[in-house]
């Protein structure tokens, strides 16, 4: 998939304030300072169109991007440690569970993990809960660059058996570096191919 245009639409805390329209939505979401963000801004090939920052918990409502005029990217709030009030903190969760629960229009939520560290319990408890109430996921290592390939490899395929220790089959996985832009050609291949099967 060529991304030819990449539009931010709105902003908003409420899944019935969502865009309206049927258009198809993938999902990213990740524990705080995962590099969401920097991910975002590699698929799109537009350095400003996701908001980063070295302070986790930036990314604070539900945020749609039109990606070609034919689907959207949804850049969701991180789970996990932020600076900010536990009362806010419940609120996202809400608002995150909310829309996973109510949003039709879901194709696929793509789970970010940090590659530079071994398996953490709240990605695999949030990776759970998504299949325990059936949402569609992809699973996206990131920062791959930041350490050898040996080492990333480790904490992947601990990652994995950690997994499969719940799950019969793995849902897809991939490898990717905001910085190199491993992996983006695959993750947008797989939205396209996707895309084409709910056309069919």
């Amino acid at each position: 998939m060529e991304v030819k245009s990449a539009t931010f639409v709105i902003s908003n805390s409420d899944w019935r304030k969502c865009p309206s329209d049927n258009r198809p939505e993938y999902a990213f979401i990740g524990r705080s300072n995962v590099g969401k963000s920097s991910l975002i801004n590699m698929l799109t090939n537009n350095k400003s169109l996701a908001k980063t920052s070295v302070r986790p918990g930036k990314t604070q409502l539900i945020n749609h991007f039109l990606i070609n005029h034919e689907w959207y990217l949804v850049d969701l709030p991180g789970y996990g440690y932020a600076k900010i009030a536990k009362t806010a903190r419940a609120e996202w969760m809400k608002m995150i569970k909310d829309y996973f629960a109510n949003r039709e229009q879901l194709v696929s939520t793509f789970v970010l993990i940090d590659s530079r560290i071994p398996p953490q319990k709240i990605d695999l408890d949030f990776i759970s809960y998504l299949g325990v109430n059936s949402i569609p996921l992809s699973i996206v290592f990131t920062k791959v660059d930041k350490l050898k390939q040996r080492e990333t490899a480790l904490n992947v395929n601990a990652f994995k058996k950690a997994l499969a220790e719940e799950w019969e089959e793995l849902p897809p996985i991939f490898i990717t570096s905001s910085v190199s832009g491993t992996g983006r050609s695959k993750i947008l291949n797989y939205i396209e191919q996707t895309n084409n099967s709910i056309k069919e």
